[in-house]
């Protein structure tokens, strides 16, 4: 058995929103491409060395993404924490701007242009 993390996109923007998560977080790779002509309708990718799935929904709901459940990144350096949020949070919204908190060194909370919800903090 394994869990996957699953997004589901909206607006059509899942290969768009992958390519952008691979080329800011190390360690990440599009594995697969599904849909007509490449256009990406699923995606199966690694971020961070973990498996991920995204996928354009061909019936739009009535509903996007949440802050209460959000993608957590542990940075290896304070530089890392401060280049991966600001382009994560590049054309989105900050929740908690990157700074020191009692339960993390260096921590920023934000939702990214596509209304996904990182966390990116300092490992241990």
């Amino acid at each position: 058995m394994d869990v996957l993390t699953h997004l589901m996109f909206q607006d059509g923007t899942a290969h768009e929103a992958v390519r952008r998560y691979v080329d800011l977080i190390p360690g990440s790779s599009i594995d697969e491409v599904v849909g007509p002509d490449g256009t990406g309708q699923l995606l199966r990718f690694t971020l961070a060395g973990r498996p991920f799935i995204a996928f354009d929904s061909p019936p739009v709901h009535d509903f996007g993404f949440t802050p209460a459940t959000s993608n957590y990144l542990l940075c290896d350096t304070p530089e890392d924490v401060d280049r991966v949020f600001a382009g994560l949070s590049d054309g989105g919204a900050v929740l908690m701007p990157v700074g020191e908190y009692d339960f993390n060194a260096r921590y920023g909370w934000c939702t990214d242009r596509y209304g996904v919800s990182w966390q990116v903090g300092l490992s241990d």
